[in-house]
């Protein structure tokens, strides 16, 4: 597993008297500081910080940089190392905040420093936190470790309750061939109480070649916590193996992005939505090997997604989209219509992220899904084998072509756990075209993606 460390903004201020002035100078610290994992609040946790230091008369540096060792009951201590440049001199802060339980805030906000020159004392100073006006700013901008494997969203979510469907699933592009890779895990509960099973299938759809596929199971569920294991068939974090027919895989995962929610957040905690759909990393890259038939497909940083869906079975009509748009650009879509009574009488309602960069747009799942007021309206059209989203959210509104080709397109069925039957077409080597406008008085291009035979799409009917 690994992990964004920890990050946080500080403001100190107060100040400093050099040696040889017979008055102090006031002084301020803008600090960023980062660690590698979660702090450790029973140990130390070393921390880098950089930021600006200001010295009235004498500093202005907005490169300082050093390190924060943090060990509050450990040693308690909060110690602080500091280099900046004042007067064309090289300085060091060196100090710590002296944690005391009887007077904690006080002792936790308070810093007393010395100032070196090349392990020469220049200066003594202290610096305080102010709390009155800097705690709420503090706190706005603390941010926590992300995980950015699929770790812990590989875990089973069935607790086992009959009429549920759980899904691992994984595609990737081969680079070096073009070739599409999909493999699927799926655990049914069926409604009528009766035993689940575990069953699924590869998939490799070569460029100029027929698709190669074949099932797994179906078999008893023996239950487990890191992932799918059944059938001889295991996908965990970082790596997937198994066999299918004459299909054979063994592929390791990096993971290059962190979770993307297709839907809202809360749908995957609190199982309120009939279905919901999450990527836990929404980029990998994959390397190992898939054996089709009397050919071995070696895959080296192909990219890719692991991806996991959790329900009451698949949707009346759907369609999904995962387009990685290069420079860690990455599209998801899914829109359908439900077979819940209601909501079937519904148009087919649209979840849709683009994630440019570290910026997720739009920035509520639920926004493409229901519209506020006309300023954010989403629409599909789904049909073969070309379908359509549209829609606007704010000062922006996009449109995705999809086009899945019939020789590149899979044709499977599936079992919901009512024992309902529902038939996909899914193409590894779809093409699709995505333009982002943005609104300056009028639409304006604000990016524009065209992949050929690199997109991952389905369609699902009734």
């Amino acid at each position: 597993m690994s992990t964004r460390g920890t990050r946080f903004w500080e403001t100190m201020i107060g100040a400093v008297r050099i040696d040889g002035e017979d008055r102090t100078r006031p002084m301020r610290l803008d600090l960023r500081v980062t660690t590698d994992g979660m702090l450790r609040p029973l140990g130390t946790t070393d921390a880098q910080v950089t930021g600006r230091v200001r010295i009235r008369g004498r500093a202005d540096d907005p490169a300082a940089d050093g390190h924060l060792e943090i060990s509050p009951l450990a040693r308690r201590r909060i110690r602080y190392q500091l280099t900046f440049t004042a007067d064309g001199r090289q300085l060091t802060l060196d100090g710590w905040k002296s944690v005391r339980p009887r007077r904690p805030v006080k002792s936790m906000t308070l810093l007393p420093f010395t100032l070196y020159d090349d392990g020469t004392r220049v200066g003594v100073g202290t610096l305080r936190f102010p709390v009155a006006t800097g705690l709420v700013p503090f706190l706005a901008r603390l941010r926590f470790p992300r995980e950015t494997t699929s770790g812990r969203f590989m875990a089973s979510k069935w607790k086992g309750e009959p009429g549920r469907t759980e899904v691992w699933y994984t595609t990737a592009t081969d680079p070096a061939t073009g070739t599409g890779v999909w493999i699927h895990h799926e655990l049914v509960a069926p409604t009528d109480g009766s035993q689940p099973y575990a069953h699924g299938w590869a998939a490799v759809y070569p460029r100029d070649e027929p698709v190669c596929h074949a099932r797994f199971g179906p078999v008893t569920w023996p239950g487990t916590q890191e992932g799918f294991a059944a059938a001889g068939v295991s996908a965990a974090p970082g790596h997937l193996t198994g066999t299918a027919g004459e299909l054979r895989w063994h592929l390791t995962e990096q993971v290059a992005a962190t979770p993307l929610f297709t839907f809202p957040h809360w749908s995957w905690h609190r199982s309120l939505l009939p279905a919901t759909h999450m990527l836990p990393a929404a980029r990998a890259f994959y390397s190992g090997t898939v054996t089709y038939g009397n050919k071995t497909l070696q895959l080296s940083g192909a990219p890719g997604a692991p991806a996991r869906i959790y329900g009451q079975g698949n949707a009346h009509t759907w369609a999904w989209l995962h387009a990685d748009l290069g420079a860690g650009d990455v599209l998801e879509v899914v829109t359908a219509v439900s077979r819940r009574r209601l909501l079937s009488r519904l148009p087919p309602l649209v979840f849709l992220r683009l994630r440019c960069g570290s910026r997720t747009w739009p920035l509520r799942a639920e926004r493409t899904a229901i519209g506020w007021a006309g300023l954010c309206r989403f629409r599909s059209s789904i049909g073969l084998p070309t379908w359509t989203v549209t829609g606007r959210a704010g000062l922006r509104r996009i449109r995705v072509e999809v086009t899945q080709p019939d020789d590149s397109t899979l044709v499977l069925d599936y079992t919901d756990p009512d024992g309902a039957r529902s038939v996909c077409h899914n193409s590894e080597r779809a093409s699709t075209t995505v333009l982002l406008e943005r609104w300056w008085g009028s639409w304006r291009t604000e990016r524009e993606w065209t992949l050929t035979g690199t997109a991952h799409a389905e369609v699902g009917v009734r």
